[in-house]
This record gives C-alpha cells, structure tokens and sequence, in this order.
C-alpha cells in the first residue's frame, strides 16, 4: 500500500492506524507548501486535491473515515474496531462528529476560502476558531471519551483520529490544561509504539 500524506494533516490518522495494524505500507509525502495537492499528478491519485489518499490492490482509496475502516478490515486481529453493535456505533458517533463538526472548525482558520469569498469573513471565521474548537473539547470530555481512550481502556479507530486533531489544539487557541481528559488522553496515545513510528518519520 502507498499512503499519500501531509505533514500534521489528517492524513496521519491513517498512518497511525497502519502501524496500529501491522500492516506494510510506504508513506509518500505530499508538499502543501508548494502546493503539490492542486498539481495535475496529484490529481490522478487524487482529484478532490486533499490527502489522505491509499492506494491498494483494487484502486485509490480516499477519505480518511473510509481508509480507517479498510485497514480495520484488511488487519482484523489488530481489533482496532469493536465486535459489539454498541461500541462499534460509539466508535463511529465520535469519528462521524470528528469529520462533520470538529475538523471543520479547525479548518476555519486556514481554509475560509471553502465557505466564503470576502476576506472579512475569512478573518470572521478565524476568530471564532477557539470558541468552536474549545466547544468540541467540551463535548469530546464529556460524551467522546469514556476512558483513556474513546471506548474506554481499549484503543479503536476512532482514538487515531482523535489524536491527530488534539495535535492542532493549542495552534487553535486552545488552553489543554482546562480539559484534563483530552490530556490523559494524548499521554496514553503519545506512549503508543504507533505514535512513536509516525513521529519518527517526521509525520506529526
């Protein structure tokens, strides 16, 4: 498999979830700086111009929510995703408001130009970034994590996509101290192996 990534981006979710797994892959970096995402051979892997995008035996996978789950399928023993109806709909409840609600409050500060067209509302959108996200850490503590991790004391799907985004927390105005789960949370995920393979590769 080859994982087409950026840097800090959700991207990374799925690397780490790979190296949850066990699974080979071979990481291949994407420059944003040099806008290689919008370049014309990117657009063959990927014409929406965003990463993550896997490429595997059947195609090109995209969407980071749909890559997770391929690798929970494509390695069942790493149990990355729960048996039980309950967990597994708990798992999802939380990945689903991750991409719906709390990824996008993130992407308010940088990228305003997918909502709006004058620059006062990007500098609008920016502003409230901090409210937005601290509201997500609120409902995260409270409703997302009901352990260390997500489901508890065992790790999922959903805990590789929490991660990567608690990273862009104190770049969006957030206070980590005021929310002492999302800490708890981040120290049991920063001890993992899988973390530790992706920071070395220079990913986070």
């Amino acid at each position: 498999m080859q994982l087409y990534y950026a840097p800090r981006t959700i991207s990374v979710a799925v690397a780490i979830a790979l190296e949850e797994s066990g699974l080979d892959y071979e990481p291949i970096r994407i420059d944003f700086a040099a806008k290689e995402q919008l370049g014309t051979a990117y657009a063959q892997i990927n014409p929406k111009g965003r990463v993550p995008a896997l490429v595997v035996d059947g195609g090109i996978l995209t969407e980071t929510g749909a890559l997770l789950e391929y690798v929970a399928d494509m390695a069942p023993d790493a149990a990355l995703r729960p048996r039980e109806a309950v967990l597994l709909a708990r798992m999802r409840e939380v990945m689903f408001y991750l991409a719906s609600t709390m990824h996008v409050n993130h992407a308010h500060k940088l990228r305003g130009s997918r909502w709006a067209s004058k620059t006062s509302s990007f500098k609008d959108m920016q502003a409230k970034v901090p409210q937005t996200m601290a509201a997500s850490c609120d409902y995260i503590s409270q409703f997302g994590l009901r352990g260390p991790y997500v489901l508890g004391d065992t790790i999922s799907l959903a805990d590789c996509y929490l991660y990567v985004i608690c990273t862009w927390l104190e770049g969006d105005g957030v206070t980590l101290a005021n929310y002492p789960k999302i800490q708890t949370f981040m120290a049991a995920m920063e001890q993992r192996d899988s973390v530790h393979a992706v920071t070395a590769k220079g990913m986070l």
